[in-house]
């Protein structure tokens, strides 16, 4: 069935409803931008017993009570099941124990967290119960099933499977951040491009543990009919396409694109962007050219998650990189992105040294440098300009090869 909305509720399926959150106005999510708001998904399942799984974030949690007690009053939920302790998913969680004694179900390694956050609420004197990959709850006509997904993207990671609907309550697999009043796939425009940038500033470092966890998924046969992440809108119509955009994301898979992300001071690093970037468009490669300042990172680390190469270029700003260049080069190396070449270019005054430390941090990111950088004095002319066609030529066919 379509999703059915009523006050703000959505059921899902018969006995099952969306009571989470919207955010319209979050713009930054511990350094994510993002300029389309999120959501903070919590789900109602009603059998024979009740069980909600997750809460929203702390200001959200009036938000999430009042859709909660449209279907049932609070004080009567059974179960609260914590798929991840991150707070912008547990933020409610004290403030709905106030006014439940529901078991707490949870991961082992989700405990040390539950009580980092909530000690001070009484946490070591709920009623908590330990779960593992291929438990089950019976609610009573709705069935539970547990599956650990450790560092996806935290270690007390977790994701629930309704057996009787095929519903996978995902976490944060398979989430967006985007603000809607809708809630399904199908509702709205495409969205596998906020997909694919919360897949890249949040999960892209553990494509290891992802591909073990689709392993579990088909070992266990789990076909769902239904994907409901904890950000975002439910899949459901495009449900192939979004399991196969993880699969080759997971797999690092590339194309011919390169990304030239820079920033500039005086305008010379920019000159050598932009000449970089036309030679590899006349080499019939797609490119994209990207400045820090105009770009937020999340944003460009979305582009890099399908690019076989790119260049980095900064300005020399007192014998180091230029800050916006530093700030997105830490980023990168958090996000550890694969099957990546790349090279460095740069502007100096003096003495020089950016682009020496941007090679130097792209390897420590475990970027393959594949060409020295491009060094210029002052600004690019003559044989300056054809140097940095020749770079751009040379990223157009790393990408070609790839």
């Amino acid at each position: 069935m379509d999703a059915e909305e009523t006050g703000g509720v959505v059921e899902l399926s018969r006995g099952v409803y969306w009571v989470g959150a919207i955010d319209w106005n979050g713009r930054d999510f511990h350094g994510f931008t993002t300029p389309g708001g999120t959501t903070y998904n919590s789900y109602l399942v009603i059998g024979e017993k009740t069980a909600l799984i997750d809460t929203v974030k702390a200001p959200f949690t009036g938000e999430m009570l009042r859709r909660i007690g449209q279907i049932i009053d609070p004080s009567k939920l059974d179960y609260i099941i914590i798929n991840h302790m991150e707070p912008d998913h547990s933020g409610s969680l004290a403030d709905l124990k106030n006014q439940t004694n529901a078991k707490i179900l949870i991961t082992r390694r989700g405990i040390d967290i539950l009580n980092g956050y909530f000690r001070d609420s009484g946490s070591e004197n709920w009623d908590i119960g330990i779960v593992a990959t291929g438990d089950q709850l019976d609610l009573g006509g709705k069935t539970l099933m547990f599956l650990e997904a450790t560092m996806l993207h935290w270690p007390d990671s977790m994701e629930t499977f309704l057996k009787e609907d095929r519903i996978l309550f995902s976490n944060d697999g398979f989430g967006q951040h985007i603000a809607t009043s809708k809630r399904y796939d199908f509702e709205v425009r495409d969205i596998l491009p906020e997909a694919a940038e919360y897949y890249s500033n949040i999960l892209m470092p553990f494509h290891i543990p992802l591909l073990r966890y689709l392993g579990v998924l088909a070992r266990l046969e789990i076909e769902p009919l239904q994907i409901a992440p904890s950000h975002g809108i439910i899949w459901k119509q495009d449900l192939p396409k979004i399991l196969e955009a993880y699969r080759s994301w997971a797999n690092g898979e590339v194309k011919e694109k390169v990304l030239v992300i820079y920033d500039t001071m005086w305008g010379s690093t920019e000159i050598m962007a932009n000449e970089i970037a036309e030679a590899v468009r006349v080499a019939g490669v797609e490119v994209k050219l990207l400045n820090l300042r105009k770009n937020p990172r999340s944003h460009i680390m979305k582009e890099l998650l399908d690019a076989a190469a790119f260049a980095v270029g900064s300005p020399t700003l007192n014998n180091g990189l230029f800050p916006t260049v530093g700030d997105f080069l830490v980023y990168l190396k958090g996000l550890r992105p694969r099957k990546k070449k790349a090279m460095a270019f740069g502007s100096y005054g003096w003495g020089g040294g950016a682009v020496k430390i941007i090679e130097q941090e792209l390897k420590n990111a475990g970027i393959e440098v594949f060409e020295p950088g491009l060094q210029v004095k002052y600004r690019p002319y003559g044989k300056e300009l054809v140097r940095c066609q020749k770079l751009g030529e040379k990223l157009a066919a790393a990408a070609k090869e790839q």
